[in-house]
């Protein structure tokens, strides 16, 4: 299958390592950490430290909360699927930010094989830049370039006394270069801190024979693996692929799954404006490969833009805006901690696993004449059980939208994968009968809790997992009445 509070870690462990980093918003007022580099106690202090924004309100920390595997926590950016940032902490980008956990393993960029990259685009081609960004980023950390970074940093004490520590104080004289060396330095944070990295889910230590599985979970990891059924393993496998001596849940490759778009984002709507106090998004990228007839004017294609590869990245990827068969395509994400992490996908789409699998296995099963040859009545025993309109694509009033993939131009629907376990390509009189039913997907709900970190063999009792582990949320059962399936 292709897709990526303190619920990861013990509270214990959780306290701990806050007393560690320090509070998110602000610098570091704890202990360090043992075993950490100088270089890498340097970016653990810029990770969190708020005050080198423009609002002086964020930081790398703000976006990738521990408590939430380094992801966002969408109820700090009014309930969107993607963060707030900018001068005035009011202006939404446009993807919902990827966990950091085990991004340190990610490979460079193979533009052959189209693996690898950071980003969910790989339009970056190491951590280092990657953590650059988003200082320099308008509707982030919002500075105006490298030099008021620097100013920033000069302004933060605890900050500068930790760089200047490893890069010494003359490279604040070249802007550009400094930045780089935080980057460097933040990246160094992530890799080497091992709270980006635990293998310390119960999964790990099942494997190691220290944990047992339970039999609704080891049926979710049948059916994870099953290339009849789930599938998953075929994009995020379940072994070791010679990127760890762990599984990490994710190849690194691209794909196009036909996400539907969603309209908690502004930049999807004919004029953005922020959500906050309708200011107007002036920074909406401009795209070059956007055919005219296509139904709306703004698309995220993931590998064929609308970004860019950073400018002043010293190992650049090609731009890919003009390879329209790579739109669409976005990088698999890591399934380790999935419980934690939503909303999920690039743009936020779905808020639960539950929701995920539903629409993995009905997705091409809608009632829509305007791309499907054999449109299936909303609700009927042949049609989608899970959405009252017979279709996970809904225009922005929520009724059925007039194309099936519409987060993508329709020039391009021979991108979206519709080759693969589990997908229900329309071509098939309406769409394959699902490969799941509600019973399989719940036992696969329950396998993926088991790839929460912050398991402990001593006391499995103890293991805190994510609510929707306990209790799925949106479980819906199957039925012949459209009304009992509206969300």
């Amino acid at each position: 299958m292709k897709h990526r509070e303190y619920m990861w870690l013990g509270r214990a462990a959780v306290l701990g390592l806050l007393t560690g980093l320090g509070a998110c918003g602000g610098g570091n007022s704890g202990a360090a950490p043992q075993g950490l580099s100088q270089t890498a106690l340097a970016g653990q202090q810029l990770f969190f430290d708020a005050s080198l924004s423009a609002s002086g309100k964020q930081s790398c920390g703000t976006c990738h909360v521990p408590s939430r595997a380094f992801t966002a926590n969408p109820a700090t950016d009014q309930g969107l699927p993607v963060p707030l940032g900018g001068p005035n902490m009011d202006l939404p980008g446009f993807r919902n930010t990827p966990s950091l956990m085990y991004s340190s393993f990610t490979p460079p960029f193979d533009g052959t094989g189209l693996v690898g990259g950071f980003f969910r685009d790989g339009r970056a081609s190491s951590l280092a830049v990657q953590a650059e960004q988003p200082f320099v980023t308008p509707f982030e950390m919002a500075n105006s370039g490298p030099a008021e970074v620097v100013t920033r940093l000069q302004n933060s004490p605890a900050s500068l006394q930790a760089f200047e520590g490893v890069y010494g104080s003359e490279v604040l004289n070249d802007p550009a270069t400094a930045l780089q060396d935080m980057g460097l330095a933040i990246a160094a944070f992530e890799t080497e801190e091992p709270s980006f990295h635990p293998f310390s889910s119960k999964y790990d230590y099942w494997l190691q024979g220290q944990a047992q599985l339970t039999t609704q979970e080891q049926q979710g990891l049948a059916l994870f693996n099953n290339p009849v059924k789930g599938n998953c393993t075929a994009c995020h496998p379940s072994q070791r692929q010679g990127y760890s001596d762990h599984a990490l849940f994710t190849d690194f490759t691209y794909d196009n799954i036909g996400i539907p778009r969603n309209w908690s984002i502004a930049a999807n709507f004919p004029k953005p404006v922020s959500p906050i106090d309708g200011v107007p998004l002036s920074y909406v990228p401009a795209q070059s490969n956007v055919p005219g007839d296509a139904e709306y004017g703004y698309y995220d294609m993931g590998l064929c833009g609308p970004f860019a590869p950073p400018a002043d990245d010293p190992n650049p990827r090609v731009s890919l805006a003009t390879t329209t068969t790579v739109c669409g395509q976005f990088k698999v994400p890591t399934l380790r901690n999935i419980a934690i992490t939503a909303p999920y996908y690039h743009n936020g789409a779905f808020g639960s696993l539950q929701q995920v699998l539903e629409w993995y296995v009905t997705r091409d099963i809608n009632n829509d004449t305007g791309n499907n040859p054999n449109p299936v009545a909303a609700g009927s025993a042949d049609g989608n059980p899970y959405v009252a309109v017979g279709t996970f694509y809904t225009a922005a009033d929520g009724t059925a939208d007039q194309f099936e993939y519409n987060d993508l131009p329709v020039d391009y629907d021979a991108n979206v994968n519709v080759g693969e376990v589990p997908y229900t390509p329309p071509t098939f009189g309406g769409g394959q009968a699902p490969t799941l039913d509600a019973e399989e997907i719940e036992d696969i709900i329950a396998f993926l809790c088991t790839l929460t970190d912050g398991y402990d063999p001593s006391n499995p009792a103890a293991y805190d997992v994510p609510a929707q582990c306990t209790a799925p949320v949106n479980v819906l059962t199957p039925t012949s009445s459209a009304a009992s399936a509206s969300r």
